[in-house]
């Protein structure tokens, strides 16, 4: 058996704040149901905390509740908000972009989404159409026959966010699939942690920061460009969660382009070294 290394990178990315300057159902839908934005965060907070309630589940639930008699809450009225979504500089080219810098150095760049917001205004972005995710893991309701949105099919928050990086380590990308529990030999990672970037903006990207970070991986903390607070991502650093962190500019030549470029260098020049240490151990032991 022919081992080259891993080829693959997987770039993961949160998406409200990380892609986006903002939480994405305040971009129209919350503004839709004649709430002010910080009214309707209030509102779901209160939800959960007086009912021991998920924070997820309960915001999933205001937006139904809020939806009623108002508009049509389906796939598609969510599709066409998420087609409104604010992207930060330079996010529509980047993925494109990066894909072929790592063709280029024999890398195949992958990209994922792990978000606790909504997957069908993720998938009714620009760049969700164009197919340039692997895999959106996010938020996503159930819809009766009817088409309309009734109960959660998914929820994701920020602790289970990391079994979504133990899946795309072992391929097992289905959520329903329970192959991911299974043991992979080092070797057989599809994307091993080494070969992981996490990027993020806060504190319900921290367990998954933590685990990449750990694992030899590149955990990366953006902040606001315009804003320039970097309380937030000095602090994760200080912690260890990440090890890295810029601002969340995707345009060509930005701090970010040319730290993603030079972690796909890193990745070529990695792989060549641990293939050879892979045969080695191969032939040793006997295997082909």
């Amino acid at each position: 058996m022919e081992h080259q290394g891993n080829r693959v990178l997987a770039i993961c990315y949160d998406f409200d704040k990380t892609l986006s300057p903002t939480d994405m159902q305040a971009q129209g839908y919350i503004q839709s149901v004649g709430y002010d934005v910080a009214e309707f965060w209030k509102k779901t907070d209160l939800l959960a905390e007086g009912n021991d309630m998920d924070k997820n589940l309960a915001y999933m639930y205001v937006m139904m509740d809020e939806a009623r008699g108002r508009l049509i809450f389906n796939r598609e009225k969510l599709q066409e908000y998420g087609s409104k979504v604010q992207l930060f500089p330079g996010v529509a080219e980047w993925f494109d972009r990066l894909n072929a810098y790592g063709k280029e150095r024999d890398i195949s760049v992958e990209h994922y989404i792990i978000s606790s917001g909504l997957k069908e205004m993720i998938d009714g972005t620009e760049m969700a159409r164009k197919g340039v995710f692997k895999k959106v893991y996010a938020s996503s309701f159930f819809y009766d026959d009817r088409g309309m949105a009734v109960w959660p099919a998914q929820v994701v928050n920020f602790t289970n966010k990391t079994q979504f990086l133990f899946r795309i380590v072992k391929g097992v990308l289905d959520v329903n699939d329970n192959g991911v529990n299974n043991y992979f030999r080092p070797e057989d990672q599809r994307v091993p942690f080494r070969n992981m970037v996490y990027i993020g903006d806060s504190d319900t990207d921290i367990p998954c920061m933590k685990l990449v970070n750990i694992n030899g991986g590149h955990s990366i903390g953006v902040y606001d460009p315009v804003k320039q607070n970097k309380d937030r991502v000095h602090q994760m650093l200080r912690e260890n969660r990440i090890r890295y962190f810029a601002p969340a500019d995707y345009t060509a030549g930005s701090e970010l382009d040319e730290l993603l470029k030079a972690i796909i260098d890193k990745t070529n020049s990695y792989e060549v070294l641990e293939g050879k240490h892979v045969r080695d151990v191969h032939e040793v032991s006997g295997e082909e």
